[in-house]
């Protein structure tokens, strides 16, 4: 009714957000009242277990206090740059207490609710997204508690969740992402399909009794779960949109965004969510996730089946599929194509596309890159006023040059990695184009994009052969020792396989040598 009202009437911005607040309030008192009652046999506490062996020093805290950007907003303590070493002490002291009684205290846990739009132009209430403000101190806390759980997470965790983990990236979700398809396709009658999932509320929705489980099961200290299920519940917060504050409200469920571990916990939440089958992959980031299924001679059985284990792994684990923004994408490059039939979801038809923007990438069911050059080519081309005006006011061409790199080159090589390598010749003409209108302007050389596409391959694929764990070190396979520096051709019979990313990191090692 509020969204209803706020598109079809001429509403001020203070009472479109007014409303905004009333409906997150309420929202997330309902989260909280229904989430008391989602599993009985999993109370909020737990029984006390020995004393967490992880404690911190000064030199650590004090470490991490410096870091801390005091441009950003501290919620409700002040930032401790300036006097790291004069507050580093006392902290330790609260921060190593905290961790032998596995407790936080409820001044650390406190969070103002602050809406962020989704978009740059806000239509209705959902283009807005709550995010959590937190004691400045408590993010300190929790990056000593992220780095230690980092390194002490196995080795055999899911390879397929890129985020959070290091050497890992974007670049290697598409890039795996595309390479289990094209060589899939590069075999006779085959086709992919692909299902982008998109959960409601995803990060909202957890429950911490059930997450603190999964930490145990993955080898974490029990004393340590059980300071992360103090952390994650009886949570105070308000909502605040302007100069108007929502009354107070505790939370038992969730892990705010805003929190510095909230990423990583829902990363380990989520963990156990791989394919039960060997033709499908399911490729994580985060919460954004892609179903692949590799599908021959239009048996689809398997594929189904994963669609279906996923929904009963999601009622299992309290996380919703949004079906409405749930997408699938099918490739397939077959003379003889078949109608495919839709993919179900709670009996929802799944919607079909022919391009879907994943993790800032625009993949399309002919896997060529028109669509995504034709958007960072426009996105790039309105930075350039920026820069004409800069050069107007008489910025030397090195600011001018560092202000490109800023603005224009990380538009421009976003995953270049995973992409460039099978772009048309009008695709990039139509990117350098970009590049020399600003070397115009600046009056300096810029490196061209096909220079930056094959530092950085290179680059990456040292990084995954030295990266044993890495889901595609086992792609880099060396030669005989007589031949060492070479690494065996992966056989492709189609070009776009044959200038996709691990295709063309071989071949530049391999010539390097």
């Amino acid at each position: 009714m509020l969204v209803r009202l706020a598109l079809g009437s001429s509403l001020s911005k203070t009472m479109l957000d007014l409303m905004w607040l009333e409906c997150v309030s309420s929202s997330c008192k309902r989260k909280a009242f229904f989430a008391r009652f989602e599993d009985n046999t999993m109370p909020l506490t737990r029984p006390a277990t020995k004393t967490c062996r992880l404690s911190f020093t000064a030199a650590e805290v004090s470490k991490t206090f410096k870091r801390v950007n005091p441009r950003k907003a501290a919620g409700q303590t002040a930032s401790p740059a300036a006097h790291s070493d004069q507050l580093a002490g006392v902290f330790t002291d609260i921060f190593n207490q905290s961790l032998s009684q596995s407790a936080v205290p409820t001044c650390f846990k406190r969070a103002t609710i602050v809406p962020v739009p989704k978009k740059a132009k806000v239509t209705e209430l959902n283009d807005y997204r709550p995010v959590a403000l937190t004691p400045v101190i408590m993010k300190c806390f929790e990056r000593r508690v992220k780095d230690h759980i980092t390194s002490t997470l196995p080795d055999t965790l899911d390879p397929l969740q890129f985020a959070y983990r290091p050497n890992r990236s974007t670049d290697d979700a598409i890039s795996t992402t595309l390479h289990t398809a094209l060589t899939h396709l590069d075999k006779r009658n085959t086709y992919v399909r692909m299902l982008f999932i998109d959960y409601s509320s995803a990060f909202n929705t957890i429950v911490p009794s059930k997450l603190v489980i999964k930490l145990e099961t993955l080898g974490l200290d029990p004393a340590l779960c059980n300071w992360v299920l103090d952390f994650l519940t009886g949570r105070p917060q308000v909502v605040r949109v302007g100069n108007n504050i929502s009354t107070p409200l505790i939370l038992n469920t969730g892990a705010p965004q805003g929190c510095v571990l909230s990423h990583l916990l829902y990363s380990l939440f989520t963990h156990d969510c791989v394919a039960t089958h060997a033709s499908n992959s399911i490729i994580k980031f985060a919460d954004d996730a892609t179903v692949v299924g590799l599908i021959t001679n239009n048996d689809e059985t398997a594929y189904r089946e994963e669609v279906r284990a996923l929904g009963v792994w999601c009622q299992e684990n309290n996380l919703t599929l949004n079906v409405n923004k749930t997408k699938e994408m099918i490739v397939d490059f077959r003379k003889q194509q078949r109608e495919h039939p839709p993919i179900h979801i709670d009996g929802t038809v799944v919607e079909r596309v022919v391009s879907f923007k994943f993790l800032g990438v625009h993949i399309t069911d002919k896997l060529n890159w028109s669509t995504h050059t034709d958007s960072i080519v426009k996105k790039a081309q309105q930075r350039l006023f920026n820069l004409r005006r800069l050069k107007k006011f008489g910025l030397s061409p090195k600011v001018l040059t560092n202000f490109y790199r800023c603005t224009f080159e990380s538009i421009l090589s976003g995953c270049i990695t995973a992409w460039y390598g099978n772009c048309s010749a009008h695709n990039r003409k139509a990117l350098q184009r970009v590049v020399r209108s600003a070397q115009r302007i600046n009056g300096g050389k810029l490196l061209a994009l096909q220079d930056t596409h094959t530092t950085r391959c290179h680059r990456k694929a040292i990084k995954i052969i030295k990266d044993n764990n890495h889901p595609s070190h086992c792609l880099f396979t060396p030669l005989s020792s007589r031949r060492r520096g070479q690494y065996r051709c992966i056989k492709a019979g189609a070009e776009r396989l044959k200038n996709s990313f691990y295709l063309k990191a071989i071949r530049l090692l391999n010539s390097h040598h």
